[in-house]
């Protein structure tokens, strides 16, 4: 009998957990797992749906409203109670949700993965909810070494077991100029990739003040930014005010990172916090250079000096310095390209759902 898993997310945006959360449903051996996914809120533009169609995994959506909505309680019941899945799997703050329905349905292994920092996850109220779950049995899992130093330190217990994210290292592939030239950009522009939302936590509007710091007067820089969020408008506007209109491009929510990644020539973040991104590992896959600041996870994929440049939080005229650094020197930029594709080896997809799996058996008792 195969082991059934329930995969519980906010959304399937294109985002981080979510990614994880998909690449597992898809991803299990299906000779041993059968996979649902819920979605709490209901489906984005550009999300990660049809992935989900193509390999035939049944998506829920249950029309979440913002803040607390006591509808998910039954709703995520009533699946749990149809599906009757060995393994509830959950991420970031839907753990709310996901535990009171499934001891109302019967009970059972529940895992959950800490995305971010432990006490970035979930809110007061989502943390005192948490503490309760781990006391409960949940079995939790960290993304990252720092990010279960941090679990540590929040709820006093260590997670069960690290299992650092991973993708498909076979989609990025160094080199190429098609998609550069197909989206209007010359051959001899140089370009800044940064994939993230642009909301506070990853700090776009201190991106674009290093990128202008440094690179101002090199009009040949440009810097993309991929992803949506609370302000791109205040981000968009900081690029005008800085005269970068022209060469910063806000792309949205694109689905064609594999092709855009190897055209850069470097990546950069500037987070303000982060679990363990997997954006970082997409780009040192397609073999570039990273500069990021030095936190939660990061310093784990990028070594400073060998795969890429990193710089405390919020320094903005450090991180410009790593980006001018970068920029001026393309010897430099490919020694630690080469580098980061070697690292980003480390972080394969097979290697995170054999881990998941190994878990998920262990729990349910063994393979079916």
């Amino acid at each position: 009998m195969k082991i059934r898993v329930l995969e519980v997310v906010a959304s399937l945006r294109r985002a981080g957990a979510e990614r994880v959360a998909v690449s597992l449903a898809c991803g299990l051996d299906r000779g041993c797992f059968e996979t649902e996914v819920v979605s709490l809120f209901d489906a984005f533009p550009e999300g990660f749906e049809p992935a989900l169609d193509a390999a035939s995994i049944r998506a829920h959506h249950l029309g979440k409203r913002p803040g607390l909505d006591v509808r998910m309680f039954p709703r995520l019941a009533r699946i749990m109670q149809s599906f009757r899945p060995a393994i509830v799997h959950t991420h970031s703050y839907v753990l709310r949700y996901a535990l009171p329905a499934r001891l109302s349905s019967g009970g059972g292994p529940v895992v959950h993965t800490v995305h971010n920092l432990a006490s970035r996850e979930a809110g007061r109220v989502g943390t005192w909810i948490h503490r309760i779950a781990m006391r409960a049995g949940v079995d939790s899992v960290a993304v990252s070494e720092q990010v279960a130093r941090s679990f540590v330190e929040l709820y006093g217990r260590p997670p069960a077991i690290v299992i650092p994210n991973g993708i498909d290292l076979s989609r990025f592939q160094p080199g190429g100029q098609s998609w550069k030239l197909a989206n209007g950009f010359a051959d001899g522009d140089r370009l800044i990739v940064s994939v993230a939302r642009l909301d506070p936590q990853k700090n776009p509007l201190g991106l674009i003040d290093a990128f202008a710091r440094a690179l101002a007067t090199e009009p040949q820089w440009r810097l993309l930014l991929v992803g949506d969020g609370s302000l791109r408008q205040e981000a968009e506007a900081r690029a005008e005010s800085l005269g970068l209109g022209a060469r910063v491009h806000f792309l949205g929510v694109r689905p064609d990172i594999d092709a855009l990644l190897p055209e850069c020539d470097l990546f950069a973040l500037a987070s303000n916090w982060e679990g363990m991104p997997i954006a970082v590992v997409e780009a040192m896959a397609a073999g570039l250079p990273v500069a990021a600041t030095a936190v939660g996870g990061v310093p784990e994929l990028v070594g400073h000096g060998a795969t890429g440049l990193l710089v405390p939080p919020g320094d903005t005229p450090a991180l410009a310095d790593a980006l001018a650094l970068l920029a001026r020197d393309p010897v430099l930029r490919r020694e630690l390209g080469r580098a980061a594709r070697e690292r980003a080896q480390c972080f394969g997809l097979d290697r995170m759902i054999g881990a998941y799996a190994q878990l998920f058996e262990r729990l349910a008792g063994g393979p079916g």
